[in-house]
């Protein structure tokens, strides 16, 4: 999990993809902010999906956080929203959300 600088959410995606091909078991959560909107990403490797994981579920939820919404597919979800200071909360609940997976 962490906070990224991408200008767009295109940019975040890249990053995420990257990061997931570095993992051989996981999922990552990173958030990046410009101009004052957060930008959500959530992607699973092909064993955490297996393993009962929904990106999409997971971003719904946490994105609330930040002021915003967003979803996905089980493997990859993006989400938008409009308070950065919800952002160290977003990420404690993708870990309480993963750590009861």
């Amino acid at each position: 999990k962490g906070v990224v600088q991408a200008k767009t959410p295109d940019d975040l995606r890249n990053i995420a993809d990257f990061l997931i091909d570095k993992l051989e078991n996981g999922v990552i959560v990173l958030a990046a902010v410009n101009d004052g909107k957060v930008s959500i990403i959530v992607k699973a490797d092909k064993k955490s999906v297996k393993s009962g994981v929904h990106a999409g579920k997971i971003v719904k939820e946490i994105s609330k956080l930040v002021g915003g919404g967003g979803g996905g597919r089980p493997d990859m979800a993006q989400a938008g929203g409009k308070n950065p200071e919800g952002i160290p909360k977003m990420f404690e609940a993708a870990k309480n959300i993963l750590s009861a997976l």
